[in-house]
């Protein structure tokens, strides 16, 4: 792994890091042995920024670039976002419909309050009035879904961030 930036952040697939690199999993390390890579990261991963600082914490992390997106959404070096679950709300549902229960018998009851729809056993001759609303059987529509969140991850495979801790300390372009 020669010729590599200090602070350089490399996919690895091995479950260690090899010399000169660490892992990417926030851990807190000395600004006495590591002032070089201090003076790039500084306390913007944490740590207290005069004896401490800490590492990127790539742990279930996809990363991104940092800046303004091409849809507007704008991105700072350490910004967090997304969620691995979500619950949907019922403005998020497509529209649907469900299933209505009722009975294949005829019904037996005067009123419809509390009960199923059924066919009616009375021989309708003229167009009545029109009936009130009531409140039916609480299961009379069936109920759909679990209420449950939903897994919100795409399709990954997990591989080892490392930061390059001695190497070639990058001069910036101006």
């Amino acid at each position: 792994m020669s010729d590599s930036y200090l602070g350089e952040v490399r996919l690895f697939v091995g479950t260690y890091a090899p010399e000169g690199w660490e892992l990417c999993n926030g851990q807190v390390l000395k600004v006495s042995n590591h002032e070089a890579l201090f003076s790039l990261l500084g306390a913007t991963y944490g740590g207290d920024g005069r004896t401490t600082f800490a590492l990127p914490d790539y742990r279930g992390r996809v990363p991104i670039h940092m800046g303004t997106s091409s849809t507007g959404s704008n991105f700072s070096l350490k910004d967090k976002g997304g969620v691995e679950t979500v619950q949907l709300t019922q403005a998020q549902l497509p529209a649907h419909t469900h299933l209505a229960a009722a009975q294949q018998s005829a019904g037996d009851e005067t009123s419809p309050t509390g009960h199923f729809w059924a066919a009616s056993t009375v021989k309708q001759y003229s167009a009545g009035t029109t009936a009130p609303n009531a409140a039916m059987k609480q299961n009379a529509l069936s109920t759909e879904g679990g209420n449950l969140a939903h897994n919100n991850i795409m399709p990954s495979m997990a591989l080892t961030y490392i930061i390059c801790t001695r190497g070639t300390y990058p001069t910036r372009q101006y």
